[in-house]
């Protein structure tokens, strides 16, 4: 099979399940940006193997892009299509908030808020937070023309204060400091 299919030339792309859309319908953008924050993690796990818990980090962020291929077919497939596709559920989401609550437990309080930065892997994870919510709003755009699986909008919102911890964790265990927002 080639990569390429001349399908798309015109500016169109399949969904799963057959229909055509224009590649800037805002289906195709709610799962571009998803993908945008899966490459990010790709790159964040080129990274991890510089950080002092690359093991754990790394299953962290695998476990992560295989969700965000999930939620990329999920956002690929219309609810009503006949294709078979594997969906977000509030399994995913649960897993999330137990993964935030223990890596909490392993983090000083946050009292301030904080600027993105610190070791090269957290300020990627904190890009790729970045690019979550960016992801977040185009579901939300979505969702608003058509039907989506709700879970994929809060799996993605759950996403991004996880990625959030993650990079303050990643900063932490690596001996990196925070830099604190200071208004003057």
């Amino acid at each position: 099979m080639k990569i390429y299919t001349r399908t798309g030339d015109r500016g169109d792309t399949g969904l799963f399940g057959g229909n055509r859309v224009s590649k800037a319908h805002v289906r195709i953008e709610a799962y571009g940006a998803v993908d945008e924050t899966n490459a990010l993690l790709g790159m964040a796990r080129a990274f991890a193997s510089e950080h002092p818990t690359c093991e754990r980090l790394d299953k962290l962020l695998a476990a992560l892009q295989d969700d965000l291929f999930v939620a990329g077919s999920d956002l690929a497939t219309p609810l009503d299509s006949k294709a078979v596709v594997p969906r977000l559920t509030t399994t995913h989401i649960e897993r999330l908030e137990q993964e935030i609550d223990r890596l909490e437990e392993d983090l000083p309080p946050l009292e301030n808020f904080i600027l993105p930065g610190g070791v090269s892997i957290a300020s990627i994870l904190h890009v790729a937070r970045t690019t979550c919510r960016r992801a977040e709003r185009r579901v939300v755009a979505a969702a608003a023309c058509e039907p989506l699986n709700e879970a994929a909008l809060a799996y993605l919102n759950r996403l991004s204060d996880y990625l959030f911890v993650l990079a303050r964790w990643a900063n932490s265990t690596a001996g990196g400091k925070e830099h604190l927002w200071k208004p003057k």
